[in-house]
């Protein structure tokens, strides 16, 4: 991959060779969430030829990072009321802190970084390629329905979402998109719009718009699910790596519906009750250092098993009325794609 490139932080991107601290991402795993993000994550950074920070910085996604200004990136994150601080948390807020995540990665490997929310974002993709116009796009999509449905209950572990009924979530969207029922604690309310995440060829266009087709790859979640290695082993042949390396398989946990909404409540404390992310971190430390080590684990284990339960039986039929829905947009991405997806994702039996 090319090393020239554009202005970084003030310094060229030729400039920026044999700077660790300086690396730009390789690659970028652009998403949807539940969609086996993760499990590739955690697949592709096993390979010794490749170096993965903790998932998500999701730098590029928020609108308001400056990327050329680490002194603006600081004033525009003093407002308490900005949604887009809570949800940062301590996540990149300069270009310098970015790129301070790969410092890390050696001199020969494939620097790369896994963030669903870019595939969403209307600003990822063309902030990516003005700092890397060579970077290789990882995109990962999902029967709708199906996608909406496992969305929907991570989205009410994590507290971002209070309507636990699933058709209820989905007949809000349009009034939350006016500032209505929108959760007061919601963390990304941007998130409960869930019928924006399913607009695969738009998305997929301001990708296609800023990157040549040969450095995009679209993945289908269900091909993925079916032979983990074989998408693997696709995946590290477009970025250029052994792809003969033994990999090691993933599995990631399935979402689980919240048995006790209180309960969950006060564990969450941290994210749910505390709006000022120091003193949320603060208390989080507190409690570590009163917990035995040996306990934390123990704690974390059965708070999963008793916290959670396996989720609702679906309601088929309120899913037969999305895929109705949705078939028109799974018909366009098949023909963006060159794929047949409909009869793939099942919806050829969708009057």
């Amino acid at each position: 991959m090319s090393a020239e490139g554009p202005i970084i932080g003030g310094e060229s991107r030729s400039s920026l060779v044999g700077r660790p601290d300086k690396r730009v991402p390789d690659f970028f795993i652009v998403g949807h969430a539940k969609c086996g993000t993760t499990a590739l994550y955690r697949m592709l950074r096993n390979h010794p030829q490749i170096h993965m920070p903790a998932k998500e910085p999701r730098f590029f996604a928020y609108a308001e990072i400056d990327m050329n200004s680490t002194e603006a990136n600081e004033s525009a994150h003093e407002s308490p009321d900005s949604a887009t601080h809570k949800a940062l948390g301590k996540r990149p807020r300069t270009l310098d802190d970015y790129v301070a995540l790969f410092a890390d990665a050696g001199p020969g490997q494939r620097v790369g970084e896994a963030t669903p929310a870019y595939l969403r974002s209307s600003l990822a993709a063309s902030r990516i390629a003005s700092v890397r116009p060579d970077a290789r796009i990882i995109a990962i999509l999902r029967e709708p329905a199906s996608f909406l449905r496992s969305f929907h209950l991570q989205s009410v572990r994590g507290y971002n979402e209070t309507e636990k009924n699933f058709r209820k979530a989905i007949e809000l969207v349009e009034p939350r998109r006016e500032g209505r029922y929108v959760p007061r604690l919601s963390r990304m309310p941007d998130d409960l719009l869930y019928t924006d995440h399913v607009r695969y060829v738009e998305q997929l266009r301001r990708y296609h718009d800023v990157f040549a087709a040969e450095q995009v790859l679209v993945i289908i979640y269900e091909d993925f699910r079916d032979d983990n290695e074989a998408t693997v082993r696709q995946v590290l042949r477009f970025l250029e790596v052994d792809e003969i390396a033994p990999i090691r398989q993933v599995h990631t946990r399935p979402s689980r519906d919240v048995r006790f909404a209180q309960l969950h409540k006060l564990v969450n404390l941290r994210r749910v009750m505390l709006r000022n992310v120091a003193a949320a971190d603060a208390i989080s430390r507190t409690v570590d250092t009163l917990t035995p080590t040996r306990m934390r684990g123990a704690v974390r284990k059965n708070w999963r098993r008793v916290g959670y339960g396996d989720p609702p039986a679906p309601d088929e039929e309120f899913l037969r009325e999305l895929r109705h829905r949705f078939k028109p947009q799974v018909e366009a991405l098949s023909e963006y794609l060159g794929r047949d997806l409909v009869t793939l994702w099942g919806y050829h039996d969708v009057a």
